[in-house]
């Protein structure tokens, strides 16, 4: 059972790097009241397939997440695509009862395939007089957007009319 907690707060941030023209780096740093965690995973470019991998978990209240070595591990060959929840939930779910490890792997993966997505973003009209409907548009041609950042969270303007997906494994 996790702590009583009655003073909370949290930062995740998930950053992605090109190493080189071959080579992308995405992090997921979490920290909060309870946990201080980081998992990196390397990506080998065209074909998005995971080359590397890594946990750090410095503090958490789940023990199954301090020994994450194994499961993270699994990870590796995995091309970054379609249905990427099932794949992660499946090798890392089998491998370990760290919820936060395959939650983590996943923000990383997402954060490849918005990197990936940055120039259709970029594409969007500057100034801050941008009418909803670009934004409405950009997600509905890309769903994988959908509530992958405040501005594109549920009761946003910028997804006003757009249903969330449904079958979240093959986002």
């Amino acid at each position: 059972m996790p702590p009583n907690v009655t003073r909370f707060s949290r930062n995740r941030c998930t950053a992605v790097e090109v190493i080189d023209e071959n080579t992308l780096r995405s992090t997921c740093r979490l920290q909060d009241t309870l946990t201080d965690a980081k998992v990196e995973i390397l990506v080998r470019l065209p074909d998005l397939e995971i080359a590397a991998a890594t946990a750090e978990f410095l503090r958490t209240p789940e023990k199954a997440c301090l020994r994450t070595a194994e499961a993270i591990g699994k990870m590796i060959g995995v091309r970054i695509g379609a249905g990427m929840l099932k794949i992660i939930k499946g090798l890392i779910g089998d491998a370990t009862d760290c919820k936060q490890l395959a939650f983590m792997v996943e923000e990383c993966c997402h954060g490849v395939i918005l990197s990936m997505t940055k120039d259709q973003l970029n594409a969007a009209p500057p100034g801050a007089d941008v009418p909803p409907e670009v934004y409405i548009e950009m997600v509905r041609k890309n769903i994988r957007l959908y509530n992958r950042c405040a501005a594109f969270a549920p009761g946003s303007s910028m997804v006003e009319g757009i249903e969330p997906p449904q079958n979240e494994g093959d986002r």
